[in-house]
């Protein structure tokens, strides 16, 4: 993995040189400035920080899997530690869901000696307590993955910007391989499980997450999982949980459970 990146990197710079002015950065303040962005929410990991996390399904959260795990231990957090605020801004959210169930990627190994080497299944899914149903926020539709040269934006939250989601409508695919994607967004800490967006026809789907900030030279760039194979792992895994969940209800006894640790961003 460390290889296919450095391989990204390598082409980096030429691509860069021809593309577009990416957009700037919009704070989306009022109701109107988020519509149609609610199901982007905010992951509180108990008192110790948060993430990104966007709505796919009523009842689906897709985000990044580094975000679930204590930094210091290694250890996924509880699912009862995670809330999701959809649509949160300046002190309110639309919705507020408690987490059942939290499901990394089963590739991804938070204990890796190269963080470079997290990006390609750093994807999770998370079921919450109950759906969310309202009129006014939709779960996205995912698509596939973009290649390089293509056009996506980001919606996100961060350290300098956590009380209301932020829009980067154009940024671009600076390189991209089926395994991960460098792009020229606008990221920071808390911005980890950011949905990447790509628009069509009016449509807006998400295409990737954020998973790291990096930078290549001097220029910061932002590393992000595509979905295409992982998150079909990951809607598998859920349903084997739960087949599982059921069959042993009965004689599983949980003697004991890992502290979360906060909100993460890994910055390479």
């Amino acid at each position: 993995m460390r290889f296919l990146l450095v391989c990204l990197m390598a082409v980096l710079l030429p691509a860069a040189m021809g593309r577009a002015d990416d957009a700037a950065m919009v704070t989306l303040q009022t109701a109107d400035d988020s519509r149609g962005w609610d199901a982007v929410g905010k992951l509180m990991l108990g008192d110790r920080g948060f993430c990104t996390g966007a709505l796919i399904a009523p009842q689906l959260v897709l985000t990044a899997a580094h975000c679930l795990y204590d930094k210091t231990t290694g250890v996924q957090m509880r699912p009862e530690e995670i809330q999701f605020y959809a649509g949160w801004r300046n002190g309110r959210a639309v919705a507020y869901r408690s987490v059942a169930r939290a499901v990394a990627h089963p590739d991804y190994r938070y204990e890796t000696g190269d963080k470079l080497d997290r990006v390609t299944a750093d994807l999770a899914l998370l079921e919450l307590s109950q759906p969310i149903r309202l009129p006014s926020l939709f779960p996205f539709d995912t698509g596939a993955t973009p290649v390089e040269g293509d056009t996506v934006g980001v919606v996100s939250y961060a350290q300098d910007r956590s009380e209301a989601p932020s829009i980067q409508e154009v940024c671009e695919v600076l390189a991209g391989r089926r395994e991960a994607l460098i792009l020229s967004c606008s990221v920071d800490f808390g911005s980890s499980g950011a949905p990447v967006f790509a628009v069509h026809d009016g449509v807006a789907r998400v295409v990737s997450v954020i998973s790291a900030k990096a930078e290549v030279d001097g220029r910061k760039v932002a590393l992000a999982v595509p979905l295409a194979g992982p998150l079909e792992v990951l809607r598998a895994e859920l349903t084997d949980g739960k087949t599982a969940s059921r069959i042993g209800a009965g004689s599983v006894s949980i003697l004991s459970g890992g502290q979360g640790d906060g909100a993460k961003f890994v910055k390479p």
